[in-house]
Order: C-alpha cells, then structure tokens, then sequence
C-alpha cells in the first residue's frame, strides 16, 4: 500500500521537471527578446532584461520582409496540410477498408517511407523541380530552365504526401465498424460517399492531431526551404529569414534580435495549439500515439 501511494507523487515529481526542462528554454528565449545590447551573454547570466526594449521587434521588422516570409510560411504550411489530410484520409480509408491486390504489399512501402530521413530525399526532389518540363523555362524534354525551383510550388512538392499519416489514418481508420460502411452500401452509396459522410466524420479527432502535427513540421521546416531559397531567395519563409540575420547584425545585438524574430515565429504555432489542444490529446488518444 505504503508503494502505491508514492507513485503519484513520483509520476507528479517526473511531470514537473519535464514541465520545467520545457518551459525554461522557451520562457529564456521570451526575455532575451527584450533584452538591450550586450546583455545577452553577460556573467553572471540573468534571465530578466534591465529593461523590457521593444527596439529588437522594430529592428526584425525592419530587417526582414516580414509580409512576404509570413506569406510564403502560410501559403506553403496551409497548402501542405490540406494535402496531407486528404491524401492520408483517402489512402488511409483504401488501405483499411477496400480489398484489392497489391494491398498489403502498398501498406508495407508506405511503412517503408518512414524509415529513411526525409533529408535523403531532397537532392532527387530538387533535381526532378529543376527538370520540370515546361516550366520555369524548360522544354518539353525539361531542360534549358529553372523548372519549378523559382516557383512557391518548390515550397510545398516534396510534402503533399505523408507516409505517416497514411499509417496514422489508416491505424484508426480500421477501427470504424464494417457494419456502417455496408448498411451505406446497401443504401446506394457509392465509396467516395461512403468515405465522405462516414469515415471522414468518425476520424476528427485523429485528423485534428495529423493536422497539427503537419502544420508544426511544415511552418518549421528550414533545411529544404533554404535549399529552395538559394534558386530564388522570393521564396524565403520565417525560419530562414531569421537565420539571415546574423550575417548583417551587430554581434551584440544578434541574439536578442532572431529571438524576437523567433517569438514571431512561434507565436501561430502557439495560438493555434491552444486552440486545438482538447481535439489534439483526444486524438493522441484514440490513435494510440501515446
């Protein structure tokens, strides 16, 4: 009895200390925004600014084309999940509930995509956008161009599918009652009906949790944006605009400056969290992530 009754208090001791480890770093990035010049980096290090100087907001506004890196950010992150949430519900649905040849050999390649790094990817994605045909310049056989590599397409190619969701929808997906889905087939529906006023209702929840989790990966992504960029530097989104800024900043106003356009960053990311956190841990729930 005695053992039983420390748990709680070890499970409450464990949640805290992660609850801190998480925090601190974004509480630390939060304050160093509004710390002057030179403060950062100083010994004895302190978390609270002398001053509370919004100065380091209007010189990231100044910097950055703020307009068109939140522009490019929404356009690419809004695009990338509405396709990840249809195709993932879709093949999810075909996966879990059609019969037809080939169906589990598909499902094990899907599974397959998430073993490798997506890193490993983006040199074949660049090089198929270079060679786009009739685009950007290209030919017929895609070539004498840029392909789409000049384009917000470049932004958003390599993401429209997620292997992940497909898995993540398909893992639910095979929960909802065969019963439902025959009773509509027996009334005459057809299986995008079926797919539509069925399956996609009974999923919410688990498309709530893939939506966020697709928006967070998508509105932080920096290593193929920045690969984009370099063809086009129009097609800048908030992640690499910030690194910019420490190629043309004073060095004792360069940290607290990307923290500031960091907060700017984080803060869509964050509302939109709030907002959604109910739908997303009954998601987690349901889908079995946890």
């Amino acid at each position: 009895m005695r053992r039983r009754g420390r748990v709680p208090w070890l499970s409450y001791l464990l949640v805290g200390l992660g609850a801190v480890v998480t925090v601190v770093p974004f509480l630390d990035m939060l304050l160093t925004s509004f710390k002057g010049p030179g403060e950062y980096g100083r010994l004895p290090y302190r978390f609270l600014p002398e001053a509370f100087d919004l100065s380091n907001y209007r010189e990231a506004f100044v910097r950055l084309d703020l307009p068109l890196l939140f522009r490019n950010s929404v356009v690419a992150t809004a695009v990338i999940t509405g396709s990840v949430l249809l195709t993932s519900s879709l093949a999810g649905y075909a996966l879990a509930k059609l019969r037809f040849p080939g169906r589990d050999v598909i499902f094990r390649l899907v599974l397959a995509t998430m073993m490798f790094p997506p890193f490993v990817f983006f040199i074949p994605h660049f090089l198929i956008l270079v060679h786009w045909p009739l685009a950007g310049g290209n030919g017929l056989l895609g070539e004498g161009g840029a392909g789409l590599t000049v384009s917000l397409a470049a932004l958003v190619m390599p993401f429209l599918v997620s292997g992940f969701g497909i898995f993540l929808m398909r893992q639910f997906i095979v929960s909802v009652p065969d019963e439902m889905l025959e009773a509509a087939r027996i009334d005459g529906a057809g299986e995008f009906t079926v797919w539509w006023r069925i399956v996609v209702p009974q999923t919410r929840p688990v498309a709530v949790t893939l939506a966020l989790l697709t928006f967070v990966g998508a509105w932080n992504e920096y290593i193929w944006a920045l690969l984009v960029s370099t063809a086009n530097p129009r097609l800048m989104t908030l992640p690499v605009g910030i690194q910019t800024l420490q190629s043309y900043l004073d060095p004792n106003r360069m940290v607290p400056v990307m923290m500031a356009g960091l907060m700017l960053s984080v803060l869509p990311v964050l509302l939109l969290f709030l907002l959604l956190q109910k739908h997303y841990i009954r998601g987690v729930m349901l889908s079995g992530l946890k």
